[in-house]
């Protein structure tokens, strides 16, 4: 019935977005346009491109058109196929790249024949989900001790261009204990791309990654679909097949970006610096995606979320912040305790970690703390006392062996090698912790 209907009374075109007459007997048919289906756009020479429907205001219909509007004029046609977006999802797309229109762009064989998913559904009834209780171990001793990663937990990565954001979350994507890692990409310049890909397959974990990836000179529209592909087919492995699925998305200021500017060609009205009013539910709507599965596997959400010119008020991490557990502050290459939070971090540290790790956590954090404190002193040319020297030297060791992005050691070892650093610095008595613990592990 949706690929006889042809309509060509073309309204307008801007940037992207074109606008088309449909009538509204054709819409109480069923045969015209619904919200978020695809159109099929023809010019005179008979060349198609997909767009999807964005807006529906009585008959006039917006369509974006995901190859841009190059070539198009008014004398164009519009067929609307009758379904959402989809991507494909069958066991064949672990080890594939796709760009942010479901294709495959990394010359392996065709997927067209393979099941497809459509995208953009509802977040998972309450009623289904349980509490997040398991860890994911990355094998980053300032996540895995100070800020654990639970499963099913949604969590940003903060930090500023220039910082190496990317490297920290493949590695992440390479260390983590997930059965499956998708990966979104969004914006990236090419040479991010590469070493993504690269990193994943030297590594060999690219046997269990599916990527999509839209690149900085792709069509702006793609980069909208990027997390919804990504978050559709991990939703998919986790609830069929039981799997546990960490998804890795960079940029979500990209992102933002990208919704920014159809916004401003739709006429919308902006609300804070040019972000339209929805930013909020438009990234909540894929943050909630993350999910412990009752009866499957779990879907753990780690994005990067770039704050221009380190400003946190910017709105994208400032409504990131009211939606996700917590987050990862990174900057001059590395994770600063102060700035980071886990906010399920407590159904997990002592419960499936060993018994002495809250306390750690909370003693090396705390002398981190007064180390900050003494630096400041000695930078303003105070005398230090005694206690001030040994905090000076535990300050230094702690940012060594633990804050910088690139060491990497299983959670026991760091526990242990954090006992180690503390038995270097301090005698058992000024540490203030459990005497039974001081006991059981103080070298």
């Amino acid at each position: 019935m949706h690929t006889m209907a042809r309509y060509s009374k073309i309204l307008e075109i801007i940037g992207d977005i074109v606008k088309v007459w449909v009538p509204l007997e054709a819409q109480n048919k069923g045969i015209g346009a619904r919200y978020g289906d695809l159109a099929l756009v023809e010019n005179r020479f008979g060349e198609t491109s997909l767009a999807q429907v964005i807006n529906i205001n009585r008959e006039t219909v917006a369509l974006q058109v995901f190859t841009g509007t190059k070539g198009l004029s008014t004398d164009a046609s519009v067929r609307f196929l009758g379904h959402p977006m989809q991507a494909t999802y069958s066991a064949n797309i672990l080890g594939r790249i796709f760009c942010g229109t479901g294709e495959a762009i990394d010359g392996g064989p065709s997927l067209e024949h393979d099941p497809r998913v459509d995208l953009g559904g509802p977040s998972v009834n309450p009623m289904r989900r349980v509490l997040a209780s398991k860890m994911i171990r990355t094998g980053v001793p300032m996540i895995d001790v100070f800020n654990c990663l639970v499963e099913s937990q949604k969590i940003p990565i903060f930090s500023v261009s220039g910082e190496p954001y990317n490297r920290f979350l493949a590695r992440i994507g390479i260390q983590a204990d997930a059965d499956v890692v998708v990966f979104g990409g969004m914006g990236l310049i090419f040479d991010d791309y590469h070493f993504f890909r690269s990193a994943f397959e030297n590594a060999g974990v690219f046997s269990r990654t599916v990527m999509y990836v839209n690149l900085a000179s792709d069509p702006i529209v793609e980069r909208l679909l990027v997390p919804d592909m990504a978050l559709a087919v991990a939703e998919k492995f986790a609830v069929e097949e039981g799997k546990r699925v960490l998804v890795l998305l960079t940029d979500m200021t990209a992102f933002a970006d990208a919704l920014k500017e159809v916004a401003i060609a739709m006429d919308q009205v902006p609300s804070n610096r040019g972000y339209m009013g929805d930013l909020y539910s438009q990234l909540a709507r894929r943050y909630e995606k993350a999910c412990d599965f009752m009866q499957g596997g779990s879907v753990t959400i780690l994005s990067v979320t770039t704050m221009p010119g380190d400003d946190v008020t910017h709105p994208v991490p400032d409504n990131t912040g009211y939606i996700t557990e917590g987050q990862f502050y990174l900057h001059d290459g590395l994770i600063d305790p102060f700035g980071s939070l886990s906010r399920l971090k407590q159904h997990v540290v002592g419960k499936v970690t060993r018994d002495d790790h809250s306390q750690i956590m909370n003693t090396m954090i705390r002398f981190y703390s007064s180390a900050c404190d003494a630096e400041q002193k000695q930078a303003m040319a105070f005398d230090l006392s005694d206690f001030d020297q040994q905090l000076l030297k535990f300050g230094k060791l702690f940012r060594e062996r633990f804050m910088d992005i690139h060491v990497s050691m299983p959670l026991e070892e760091a526990l242990d090698l954090s006992w180690q650093t503390l038995a270097e610095c301090f005698k058992p008595e000024q540490l203030l912790m459990k005497q039974h613990l001081i006991e059981k592990y103080f070298p």
